[in-house]
């Protein structure tokens, strides 16, 4: 069964997890893939899918809540569109690039 990922984080919030953004995830807790698949158990040939494929990621539900807890305890917080911050602390947030007019595309 593969569906969209939509998992509670840890400020209860419902998310959706994009590719780039796992990638970004693993990148802030310096992580390589195989430590992110031993910290999930999960296998590193999941990880390596979920991390190249485009836009949300899709797959077995329960390996991606185990994904996103083993990112959340290496202390990355997942942010979703128009959500704050939960817990502060320093980060970065992707947003939409300018236009052609210098206005959010």
């Amino acid at each position: 069964m593969h569906d969209t990922f939509i998992s509670q984080t840890q400020t209860g919030a419902l998310s959706v997890i994009t590719a780039a953004q796992m990638r970004a995830a693993r990148a802030l807790a310096g992580i390589d893939q195989k430590t992110l698949a031993e910290r999930a158990g999960v296998s590193l040939p999941t990880i390596q899918r979920m991390e190249a494929s485009d836009g949300v990621v899709r797959g077995v539900v329960d390996t991606l809540v185990k994904v996103i807890h083993a990112l959340e305890m290496s202390g990355v917080e997942l942010i979703a569109d128009n959500q704050a911050s939960a817990e502060g602390g320093r980060g970065v947030r992707l947003r939409q690039p300018a236009g052609p007019n210098g206005q959010p595309g």
